[in-house]
């Protein structure tokens, strides 16, 4: 049956010339293009690839450094913005809807959003996250960023292993609201056929042709990579990104220190050894890794003496990181928030304003702690299965990473004492379990406070503080 309910709906020829005349005659000439220019992230490739995975975990890794980026300007989006009932239609539907909207024309409303978001919303890297197979498309984007003086990275992700293929279908698409409610062969069945659609006008980046663009080619799904032209410091670090993250199934746990006894007191950072409670949790903690059957665990610890004690009680080597140390307070360490209010007032309601960004005199700042956690992340990346025995401040950082966490909620972030959170990633995310291990510690976790002007009487600047000897 032939008729296609989103037919009407479509635009005439004159509209869709429109649409694109709008977009790319914007400026009528091309702007230059600077050092920090804007970025545009051109994801290549078949569907099943693993883009929009790739494209998803880029966009947090960027954000999470503190490169505001966003992701899903593509051609899926434009058409479940237009058309809600388009995501139901069978596969014959999608080929006549796509014929209807020309390339152009379906670029032009994608590109459109980038150039709001880069304009507006003052982004600094759009992942622009769809197919991109044929070489019209891309001369279409290429275009459209020397108009508007943007760079474009390519991203082309090539694979032909048929069980990889299989297994990102399964993973991916079964958890799309696209094949919602749908029978699992049928849903298999679909997507396979749009697989060949597309591969009949799939043209890859050609090494002599494209030598010009910039671009890295990922080959099943990290075995052996191809760099070309890569043009700064922002795609300097995409690139190394790409090359260090893996699809191996595997689990991150992440686990604070055992009670310390500044912990019992109320003091921020120093670095005393385990309270009694704390040393209790330490042999838990053992005897739950243990329970997990974990092959090939590694496990990584600060330098510091409550991580190291709590590390030994489980009788295997671990690997001590010094960028996995407690944030640094500066003139503050070792003060209960008490003393810090009465000897520093007005530096205490300065970081309740804007705890991110703060930095202790002489200290650190959580942004200061991100990057000095990035090695760490690249690492995790690389690896497979990983117990980390850290701190509070560390521990939001690494879970914001993980979780998407934007900055303003990364140092509000709860990170229990005497608690493990097991990470797994999937495919759009990451499963989070947690896992209390029945050994009291006293709480450290202070809210957001409502008050943070600096003229603040003392009982309000104290009102979040927990509770301590």
């Amino acid at each position: 049956m032939l008729n296609n309910p989103v037919s009407s709906q479509v635009p005439s020829v004159p509209e869709r010339i429109h649409c694109v005349f709008c977009v790319f005659t914007l400026f009528s000439a091309s702007v230059p293009q600077f050092c920090n220019s804007p970025t545009m992230i051109v994801m290549v490739g078949l569907p099943a690839r693993g883009k929009t995975y790739i494209s998803k975990k880029l966009t947090r890794y960027l954000n999470w450094i503190g490169v505001p980026t966003k992701s899903q300007f593509d051609l899926s989006s434009f058409s479940h913005d237009t058309h809600q009932s388009f995501i139901f239609l069978q596969f014959l539907s999608l080929c006549i809807y796509e014929c209807h909207f020309s390339p152009r024309a379906c670029a032009a409303a994608a590109l459109k959003d980038v150039a709001l978001y880069f304009t507006k919303e003052l982004g600094q890297v759009a992942v622009f996250d769809a197919t991109n197979t044929t070489r019209e498309r891309r001369a279409i984007i290429v275009s459209f960023a020397m108009e508007m003086g943007y760079k474009v990275f390519f991203v082309e992700s090539i694979c032909d292993d048929p069980e990889i293929i299989a297994e990102n279908i399964r993973q991916v698409k079964f958890g799309s609201p696209d094949y919602a409610d749908r029978d699992i062969d049928e849903a298999m069945e679909d997507f396979t056929q749009r697989i060949d659609c597309y591969r009949a006008s799939y043209m890859p980046i050609d090494d002599e042709k494209d030598r010009k663009l910039s671009y890295i080619k990922i080959f099943d799904v990290g075995s052996r990579y191809l760099v070309n032209r890569v043009q700064d410091h922002i795609q300097s670090r995409i690139v190394y990104y790409l090359m260090n993250i893996h699809v191996t199934p595997r689990s991150i746990y992440l686990s604070r220190h055992g009670e310390s006894e500044l912990n019992l007191l109320g003091r921020i950072g120093g670095d005393t050894g385990l309270s009694p409670r704390g040393k209790k949790y330490a042999s838990a903690l053992a005897t739950f890794i243990k329970g997990q059957k974990i092959i090939d665990l590694k496990v990584w610890t600060s330098h510091m003496k409550r991580t190291v004690q709590t590390a030994e009680a489980l009788g295997v080597q671990y690997e001590q990181w010094k960028a996995l140390n407690e944030i640094d307070a500066g003139v503050c360490e070792e003060l209960t928030y008490e003393e810090i209010q009465e000897n520093f007032p007005e530096e205490f309601a300065l970081r309740d304003q804007d705890k991110y960004r703060y930095r202790y005199p002489k200290g650190e700042s959580y942004e200061d702690l991100v990057h000095r956690l990035e090695p760490v992340i690249m690492e995790l990346e690389r690896q497979e299965n990983v117990l980390v025995i850290c701190h509070q401040a560390v521990m939001r950082c690494l879970l914001a990473y993980f979780l998407d966490k934007p900055a303003d909620e990364l140092p509000y972030l709860r990170c229990p004492l005497h608690t493990v959170l097991k990470l797994t990633p999937i495919a759009y995310g990451c499963k989070v379990e947690s896992f209390f291990l029945n050994i009291e510690a006293v709480n450290t976790h202070r809210e957001r406070p409502l008050n943070v002007n600096i003229t603040r009487n003392p009982e309000e600047a104290l009102q979040t503080v927990p509770d301590h000897i």
